[in-house]
């Protein structure tokens, strides 16, 4: 099983994360904050991941948890990920949700790179102010080690745009971490390594 349980304890935050990548997408999330909580379950659902997170934040700073989260996140994709023999390495994924069009593209490729292409008027949605939605991915990118690129098509309903843009890489990432039976034993890297 591909799985890892990460904790981060700065004087902001305490997280702690259990990642199952080859789970159900059981979920049981408390961030804290109720929207971002929603986008954290349809990540875990569509990706089919089981996935806990818990969040204790000592500033009530959304920023903070946002950040904290992401970057416990990534970390324990990266190390459920292990060596990476096997893995598809590259998935993308174009999703609608209503009115909303979004595309996410990624490679689990060892280098950090990340741009979300979102054009959202609304300061917040619900208790979660946008700005964050590109804040979440950036820093998810730079602890998972890999390239995220999520592109919004269409769209103008700012809670749309912003749940297909996890749900898009929600499928993305579950194309990407997926095992080929053809290179099963192999990074999937001219180079050996990712």
């Amino acid at each position: 099983m591909r799985q890892s349980a990460e904790e981060r304890k700065t004087s902001e935050t305490e997280i702690k994360v259990n990642l199952n990548i080859d789970g159900e997408g059981k979920k049981n999330i408390n961030t804290g904050i109720k929207f971002f909580d929603h986008m954290l379950e349809q990540l875990a659902h569509h990706a089919c991941f089981d996935l806990e997170i818990n969040v204790i934040s000592h500033d009530k700073d959304n920023h903070h948890i946002v950040e904290d989260v992401a970057l416990t996140l990534g970390t324990a994709l990266k190390n459920a990920l292990g060596d990476k023999k096997g893995i598809k390495r590259y998935g993308e994924k174009t999703l609608p949700m209503d009115e909303a069009l979004v595309m996410s593209v990624v490679d689990i490729s060892g280098r950090v790179f990340s741009k979300t292409d979102v054009n959202v008027k609304d300061e917040k949605t619900s208790d979660f102010e946008t700005v964050l939605l590109a804040h979440f991915f950036s820093s998810f990118a730079q602890a998972a080690l890999m390239t995220i690129h999520i592109r919004m098509l269409d769209g103008t309903d700012t809670h749309h745009i912003i749940e297909a843009s996890f749900k898009s890489f929600a499928r993305a990432l579950k194309e990407a971490v997926t095992i080929d039976e053809n290179i099963k034993d192999v990074v999937p890297s001219t180079k050996g390594v990712l």
